[in-house]
């Protein structure tokens, strides 16, 4: 079904920027949240409790869309009232059981159900796909993502420029892999390596959700899979101390609090991005690579932060391409069954050719 009006719920960063490119591209946007944001915004807003089924339910009857740009543990419930409002549903998260609930609901959803439209879940499950493709026998594909400070300082190296608990829950729930042809679950902050970009030196270790339905549509079709995230060296030991030998897994909100007050977000960001996929092509073994590095740029006039510009450009490119009749109008939609040439060809998936490029 074609549609032109989505509700975009919660306007920090990531929201605010994805409402904007929507509304530039064309959508009626109308944004929501508890406390609206002090500057004039291009497109319409409503203060409004977002956990509030009335209010919900109310905005749902007027619009054809929705993009929840909220944490992970309200999506749940937002699904399931756009399912029976029968609009189209995207979301960020990179939670497993909410994303599983909303395959559940898809199966019987008269709109699109899309959540993992980021960028981890999301842009690399996109480009992981489109590097095996050309492969006649693909025996791994890895991808690897960070969303860094620029300039780090003290022994974490890191900035909270993302959702505290997002980042406390993919350090702490296990990890979906595919090994030696076998779908396990692996323990997060693990499978340590070093790898390089544009030269500078990074870490990468096991985290969850990274992945999103991949698991399920490459068994078979590739031997091994995983997703990891990228940190300076030294993170991933500090980290593990810090949850388990001082047991603030066992409480996670406190955990986000005591990080975030300890590493505020900054401006100079910059995404690293680390795909590569190899496999046999007439029975010669090769190797492809996709290596980017996202910094902060001038989108929709103001200077955004590569980890918001990054976030928001994946999903609106999503939703531009539904609109548009080149995705599917009902049922679940696979980040990895999105053709990457297409993704790259939309308005605001343009911008992820830009960036400091290495190919392999």
């Amino acid at each position: 079904m074609s549609f032109d009006r989505i509700a975009v719920l919660g306007l920090g960063k990531v929201g605010r920027l994805a409402a904007t490119l929507l509304h530039e591209s064309g959508f009626a946007v109308t944004g929501i949240d508890a406390r609206l944001p002090a500057e004039a915004l291009p497109f319409a807003c409503e203060a409004g409790n977002v956990s509030d089924p009335a209010l919900i339910g109310n905005l749902f009857s007027r619009v054809d869309a929705v993009l929840s740009c909220l944490p992970f543990h309200l999506n749940a419930e937002l699904a399931r009232l756009a399912h029976g409002a029968g609009i189209h549903y995207f979301d960020l998260t990179e939670d497993v059981p909410t994303t599983n609930g909303i395959i559940a609901l898809a199966e019987s959803a008269r709109g699109l159900m899309a959540p993992q439209c980021g960028l981890a879940p999301g842009f690399v499950g996109i480009v992981g796909a489109s590097l095996a493709d050309v492969f006649d026998r693909c025996r791994s594909i890895r991808m690897r993502v960070g969303a860094l400070p620029q300039n780090p300082t003290g022994l974490l190296g890191y900035a909270f420029n993302w959702s505290p608990e997002g980042v406390v829950n993919e350090y702490l729930n296990d990890c979906e892999v595919i090994e030696g042809g076998v779908r396990k679950l692996v323990s997060p902050m693990e499978w340590h390596e070093t790898l390089y970009v544009n030269g500078v030196k990074l870490e990468a270790f096991t985290t969850s959700g990274g992945l999103g339905t991949m698991c399920s549509t490459m068994l078979g079709r590739v031997e091994n899979l995983d997703y990891k995230t990228m940190r300076y060296p030294g993170h991933m030991e500090l980290m593990n101390f810090f949850f388990h030998e001082l047991l603030m897994r066992d409480r996670r909100q406190l955990a986000g609090e005591i990080l975030t007050e300890a590493k505020p977000p900054v401006d100079d960001d910059v995404v690293y991005v680390h795909v590569s996929a190899e496999g046999t092509i007439n029975g010669n073994l090769r190797r492809r690579e996709f290596v980017r590095a996202y910094y902060p740029i001038e989108v929709a006039g103001e200077s955004r932060t590569a980890i918001s510009w990054t976030t928001s450009a994946s999903v609106v490119a999503v939703i531009e391409l539904v609109r548009a009749g080149r995705l599917p109008s009902t049922g679940f939609l696979h980040q990895e069954h999105i053709p990457l040439d297409t993704f790259l060809e939309t308005r605001t998936g343009r911008l992820f050719k830009g960036g400091i490029t290495h190919h392999g």
